[in-house]
C-alpha cells in the first residue's frame, strides 16, 4: 500500500510541473495532499517491529548453531517534499524525535538510501533507488531538525531536474499553439485514468459518460 502510494505521489508531482492551466494544477494538488494524507495514516498505524530476542549461549562442546538475529523492519517514507538550486537538491523529511547518530546513509552516483533507526521505537527508511540525474555522493550530507530531517545531495553537474526520480516520459506535452486547449486536460485524464486505482477509473468513466450524455459540459466538473 505504501508503495503504491509512493508511486503515485511521485506521478502526480511530475504531472504538477507539467501542468500549465489553473484547474489542473488545483485538481493535482488537490489529490496530491488527499495521497499524502493516506500515506502519513498508513504510517502511523504501521506495526512496532519485534524484539529481537537474546540468543541462548551454546556449550563449545556441541554442535547446535546459535540463532542469528531477525532482519530489522523498516516502515517506508512515501510522502516528503523536495526542492533545488542549481547546485543541489534538498529532500524534506518531516520526522520528529531522529537523533543523528542513529542514521545509517547509502549515497550513489544514482541513489540514495537513509535509514532512522528507534524513531519513538520506530525504524524509517527513505530511499530513492533511482535518481533523475547524478549526485557527488561523498559530498551529500544528512541534517537533523527538531521536527524535520534534511537531505541534501550535491548535484554532478549543476542545472535543473524536471524530477527527483529518473523515469521515462509518459506524457509528452504538445507545444503546438494552435492546438485546442481542452486537448491538454483530456491527456492528462487519460494519464491519470491509466495509473490511478479502480476508484479514479471509476470517477473519470462517469465524468466521461455524462460528458457524452450532455449531463455536463466538459469531463472536468466532476472533480469540482
Amino acid at each position: 500500500m505504501a508503495d503504491d502510494l509512493s508511486l503515485d505521489l511521485e506521478e502526480l508531482h511530475h504531472l504538477q510541473t507539467i501542468a500549465k492551466r489553473p484547474r489542473v494544477l488545483s485538481l493535482i494538488s488537490s489529490h496530491i495532499l488527499t495521497l499524502q494524507k493516506q500515506a502519513n495514516d498508513a504510517a502511523s498505524v504501521a506495526p512496532t517491529p519485534a524484539p529481537v530476542p537474546t540468543p541462548t549461549p551454546v556449550p563449545v562442546s556441541t554442535n547446535v548453531k546459535v540463532a542469528t538475529e531477525p532482519a530489522l523492519k523498516y516502515t517506508t517514507l512515501g510522502s516528503f517534499s523536495w526542492d533545488q538550486d542549481t547546485d543541489k537538491v534538498k529532500i524534506y523529511v518531516f520526522l520528529e524525535g531522529v537523533d543523528q547518530e542513529k542514521i545509517q546513509t547509502e549515497f550513489n552516483p544514482m541513489s540514495v538510501d537513509v535509514k532512522f533507526h528507534d524513531v519513538q521505537g520506530k525504524n524509517y527508511r527513505c530511499a530513492i533507488p533511482k535518481l533523475n540525474k547524478e549526485i557527488v555522493p561523498e559530498k551529500c550530507k544528512v541534517l537533523v531538525k527538531p521536527k524535520k530531517v534534511i537531505i541534501t545531495l550535491v548535484k554532478a553537474s549543476k542545472g535543473n531536474w524536471l524530477d527527483l526520480h529518473f523515469k521515462e516520459d509518459k506524457i509528452k506535452p504538445n507545444l503546438d499553439k494552435e492546438r485546442d486547449p481542452m486537448a491538454g486536460i483530456m491527456d492528462l485524464m487519460k494519464n491519470m485514468y491509466e495509473e490511478g486505482d479502480d476508484e479514479m477509473k471509476k470517477t473519470i468513466a462517469k465524468a466521461w459518460t455524462d460528458a457524452r450524455s450532455g449531463k455536463a459540459a466538459d469531463p472536468m466538473k466532476s472533480y469540482r
